[in-house]
């Protein structure tokens, strides 16, 4: 590893991913890279971005927000970084490699961190027009330009954790989307049979089409050579207009076979324990295209940087050895959290699976435990927020029984570990090897208060970020240990919470965001003008307290405002290229021939784009803000009212056709549906409620998946709390049955005006029903038994917001000053956004969206700390 006397020594690395720019860290951690020239050749157009997070494009993650790369750093530790200039070939005799532009770097060490390549199954036209792969931002960009001017359905080939990525990215662009997988279930390798069963349920449930245990003959094309169409391996066909291959990767060996460096059987670059290659101790490989000495490619990122860090390590003559990796992962696909640790599959002899499975909510549990009772592994499908613990207690016996363990939240019997249960050796961030006893050694020795601070300490959750909750409660854990109070207020302008808050309004009749803060904010923010936290949360506690504490039931009345969330301000949902979208209320999702005609006549007439939604009543898009008044006076005059998509408040209570039309049914479920949500209308809460009703335990309207729903029995009514469909799905408990139709109205009465009163900021009933101390046993106790007594009370409030409710909407149209809101310019009032335009697509419109313009750097550039060399 030495130099010529009295020349710098020069380290290439080449490739600049992931694993790369983890490789740079930890050169400078060292202080390697004051000693070292270090020249990285980057074969894309731009620096280290987090391919992780690849498919966040499409949800609005701009190329910059993915970017990993920090100039700052590059420029301190004068690193020289070619971009879009990937290294050619390699002449290990004379130790230099020669880029694309025809430079030539000596090297005194060389690591390789080509990363991989996708595999594309030799099938027929393959390469075809409108055949794709997924792995770079510019395949992003290629699919998303194709998608937009020439598909309306994709299929995607593989089923693994890229190939749902790409199916979800598909159906964001607005594709049909398939998804075709060789092996019998999805996500073959993370998950067992019972949990590609529960996965697949879940995934069909958002409407992408799943095809397991079938390959792809041939891609097959029109005369001009663009795809149309998919022959699989059953006989069927399916009908595309575009393909993405995502059926796996392949370690990008090629420049290490070409300057004859062994690889193995199955491809990757041959190396040591200390990340060596096994043919030149001056070479390294690290990521995706090395093959580890425990005869694994290793294509988590966590592992990667293990051998960065190994790499870097020996460079500097320390001692470091890479054995082999947890390939434990925890990832959120579609909205569906799956996460496999340890033994997943029970390999390990005479072990025992202890499992839980509930198909229609789609979870699946299973812990494979050794007959010692020693944790070994465990697969999570829909609910994985234990994961952080489990696999940091993998390896032990748990204080828990494993049954317990696999149990949901709110079951009998069921428990949670929290993160002090786990041992100080217990890897809390797999992907950075940080224990928790590191953890709170960083909050003991090093002074850490805060989650931000304990990772720039540690590193620990800047990895894959799934360590990140399990990092927060131990950092609370240490503090409050330690004797430190903890800060639970609000935000920095109020030392209280939310409820602390509540209970403050409502006694004290403060209706007033000014008087608040001056009287009971923190020393410094009296005076201020608050924070975008408070703000909005105070304002919703006024909104929902409005009728008894003496304040205006109109949220844009006043001091009110400025104080709401953004979509509040024209109440209406703002859309990504800054048009609204109106959302009539249309209760228990039954509307009359009229009210469609009226609702077809006003999209047509302002060209809105028409769409009918899961809470069904029709969502219409694109309008202007200068129109919302003339769309909203002619549904006001049709009898329609706000539906408060734009607010957090009663969304919808949906329902199946009940009785009246279903031979199952057993009570008049759409009237009940229909009385509900006319009590709830515009109830301000912490978060938004959704509700449902169903007319038999057939369950067709999906009330379990409700913050509150109900289910007809032959003797009533039973009643579900605390469900949540949405990103992180939760099934709800039952909170009472055989309720009569005044008892069920006043239990909901009773637990609602309950959450508002307890629940934190934009905090669902799903998560406030498991964070409040008792859980469901407590809630129980308060709305049914009146544990606390205050059910009175709780009713009083209800009864006082149902008799003082106003359509938001009617009020406005009403009043010419509250109308003069609703411009783009308040100096060009008749001016509209000339932003905001539209393009057809399927006989109807959308945003005109350009794509998004990324600017790249030619191969000539280079960006370096130092002066060019």
């Amino acid at each position: 590893m030495t130099a010529t006397p009295g020349a710098t020594p020069t380290i290439v690395l080449v490739g600049h991913g992931m694993v790369g720019q983890r490789f740079l860290e930890a050169l400078a951690e060292r202080g390697l890279t004051a000693t070292h020239r270090v020249v990285v050749l980057c074969e894309e157009p731009r620096p280290a971005y987090d391919r992780v997070a690849l498919t966040s494009y499409f949800t609005g993650t701009s190329a910059d927000e993915l970017s990993m790369t920090d100039m700052e750093f590059i420029d301190a530790h004068g690193i020289e970084l070619y971009v879009g200039d990937p290294a050619e070939t390699v002449d290990r005799a004379a130790r230099t490699v020669t880029a694309g532009s025809g430079r030539v770097f000596g090297y005194d060490t060389l690591v390789l961190a080509t990363g991989s390549y996708p595999f594309v199954p030799p099938v027929p036209n393959k390469d075809a027009d409108g055949c794709f792969v997924y792995r770079t931002i510019e395949d992003l960009l290629a699919i998303e330009a194709y998608a937009k001017s020439r598909a309306t359905v994709g299929a995607v080939v593989g089923g693994g954790l890229l190939g749902l990525e790409a199916a979800g990215a598909l159906k964001g662009l607005g594709l049909a989307a398939h998804i075709v997988e060789f092996a019998p279930r999805l996500m073959p390798v993370q998950v067992d049979a019972g949990g590609g069963a529960a996965l697949l349920r879940t995934i069909e449930e958002t409407g992408l089409s799943v095809h397991t245990g079938v390959g792809t003959q041939e891609i097959v094309t029109d005369d001009a050579g663009a795809v149309v169409g998919m022959k699989l391996s059953d006989g069927t066909e399916l009908a595309t207009d575009m393909v993405v291959f995502s059926a796996g990767v392949r370690p990008r060996d090629q420049l290490a076979r070409d300057c004859g460096l062994s690889v193995g059987e199955r491809g990757g670059i041959a190396v040591d324990e200390q990340c060596r290659t096994v043919d030149d101790p001056r070479v390294f490989a690290i990521g995706e295209c090395a093959l580890a000495a425990d005869g694994r490619v290793y294509g988590l990122v966590a592992p990667g940087y293990e051998q960065a860090a190994t790499a870097a390590a020996t460079i500097a003559q320390d001692e470091s050895a890479f054995t082999g990796a947890d390939l434990s992962t925890k990832l959120k696909l579609l909205g569906v959290d799956v996460a496999s640790f340890g033994d997943a599959h029970g390999t390990t002899e005479d072990c025992l699976d202890v499992v839980y499975s509930d198909a229609r909510s789609g979870l699946y549990k299973k812990l494979v435990i050794g007959r010692d009772g020693t944790l070994l592994g465990g697969i999570l499908v829909g609910d994985a927020d234990a994961y952080g613990t489990l696999r940091a207690l993998t390896g032990s016996v748990p204080p828990l029984s494993p049954e317990s363990l696999v149990l949901p939240a709110g079951a009998s019997g069921g428990a949670r570990l929290g993160p002090s249960a786990l041992p100080d050796e217990a890897v809390v961030c797999s992907c950075h090897n940080v224990s928790k006893g590191t953890i709170r050694g960083a909050v003991t020795e090093h002074s850490c208060t805060t989650v931000p601070e304990v990772k720039k300490c540690t590193k620990a959750g800047t990895g894959c970020g799934s360590c990140v909750k399990v990092l927060g409660q131990l950092v609370t854990a240490e503090l409050e240990a330690s004797g430190v109070e903890v800060d639970k207020g609000l935000c920095g302008c109020f030392a209280q919470t939310r409820e602390e808050l509540y209970e403050i309004v409502l006694a004290l009749r403060v209706n007033t965001y000014r008087e608040l803060l001056d009287r009971y904010g923190r020393e410094d923010a009296r005076g201020g003008d608050g924070c975008e936290v408070c703000k909005p949360a105070v304002a919703s506690v006024i909104a929902s307290l409005a009728p008894v504490i003496g304040a205006s039931g109109y949220v844009l009345d006043g001091e009110q405002a400025a104080l709401q969330d953004s979509n509040d301000h024209f109440l209406a949902n703002l859309q990504k290229n800054g048009s609204y979208s109106v959302v009539p209320r249309i209760p228990g999702g039954e509307i009359t021939p009229e009210g469609l005609i009226v609702i077809g006549e006003i999209a047509r007439d302002f060209g809105l784009y028409t769409k009918i939604t899961g809470g069904q009543r029709i969502d219409m898009f694109g309008a202007r803000v200068e129109q919302l008044p003339l769309i909203w006076t002619r549904l006001v005059d049709a009898g329609f009212e706000s539906g408060h998509a734009y607010g957090k408040a009663l969304r919808t209570v949906k329902s199946c056709v009940g009785q009246t039309w279903c031979r199952y049914g057993v009570q008049d479920s759409v009237r009940m549906a229909i009385d509900l949500e006319l009590r709830y209308r515009g109830l301000r809460s912490p978060h938004k409620l959704k509700s449902a009703v169903s007319g038999c335990a057939r369950e067709c309207a999906e009330a379990q998946s409700k913050d509150f729903g109900v289910i007809a029995t032959a003797g009533g009514w039973n009643l579900y709390v605390g469900g949540n469909g949405g990103a992180t799905p939760r099934h709800a408990d039952l909170l009472a049955q055989d309720l009569t139709d005044a008892e069920l109205v006043r239990l909901i009465d009773r637990f609602l005006m309950f959450y508002i009163r307890t629940a934190d900021r934009l905090e669902r009933t799903s998560t406030w029903l498991e964070r409040i101390p008792g859980g469901l046993d407590h809630v129980r106790d308060v709305v049914v038994e009146d544990s606390l007594g205050i059910c009175e009370e709780l009713e009083s409030l209800m009864a006082a917001h149902v008799a003082h409710y106003a359509d938001e909407w009617a009020s406005t149209i009403a009043d010419p000053d509250k109308l003069a809101r609703f411009v783009s310019f308040v100096n060009a009032p008749d001016t509209p956004d000339p932003v905001v335009g539209f393009v057809p697509e399927r006989d109807q419109t959308k945003p005109d969206l350009p794509l998004l313009s990324i600017g790249l750097r030619p191969a000539e550039d280079v960006l370096e700390g130092s002066a060019q060399r």
